[in-house]
């Protein structure tokens, strides 16, 4: 089946903009478009975002691993860098520092309705292609091959099976997000 689905764009176009709906209600439902939220976790004081990502975290690890292992899946991992890692680093912090939105939650934001997001998040992002475009000839050549590690993943670096990865990180964010809720954080 997933082969079959591999040939056909527009029923893989249609999956996508039916699971970023689901993402930007899941979003909008969890609190974390709204503004006085994202501020909260940028300021310390209200952790929702941070519990919310990290249980994203913990099904879509399971999930895409569980798949893998079922043969459903291959992984195709990205080649990384330091510098790269860096320079996405500052153009995501910088927009979320600026406006107190990230990507996702700014389209969940327009979503709903908030004019901030449309008018400062949707050209923010707009900015900040245009600039990044601009300037990749230079970044290209600069910054972003600087401690190039490749494709490869922590399983990968320490030669062990990716469960021995996965499901102690796993029990560590589930604890972490508990400790975060007992402590009503």
């Amino acid at each position: 089946m997933l082969k079959r689905l591999h040939s056909q764009k527009q029923a893989q176009r249609i999956i996508g903009l039916l699971v970023g709906i689901i993402f930007g209600f899941l979003l909008q439902k969890g609190g974390v478009s709204d503004y006085d939220v994202i501020i909260g976790q940028l300021l310390l004081t209200d952790f929702t975002v941070l519990k919310i990502m990290l249980s994203a975290v913990v099904v879509g690890m399971m999930g895409i691993h569980a798949l893998k292992g079922l043969g459903c899946v291959a992984l195709h991992p990205k080649s990384g860098s330091i510098g790269g890692s860096l320079i996405g680093g500052l153009i995501f912090g910088v927009g979320f520092a600026i406006l107190g939105y990230c990507p996702g939650t700014v389209a969940a934001a327009v979503g709903q309705g908030s004019l901030d997001a449309l008018a400062g998040g949707v050209v923010g992002i707009l900015i900040g292609c245009g600039l990044f475009a601009a300037f990749y000839p230079w970044l290209d050549k600069s910054i972003l091959h600087w401690g190039e590690f490749g494709e490869l993943t922590f399983p990968q670096l320490l030669k062990v099976n990716s469960w021995a990865i996965i499901i102690p990180l796993i029990t560590a964010l589930l604890l972490l997000i508990h400790r975060m809720e007992s402590a009503g954080l």
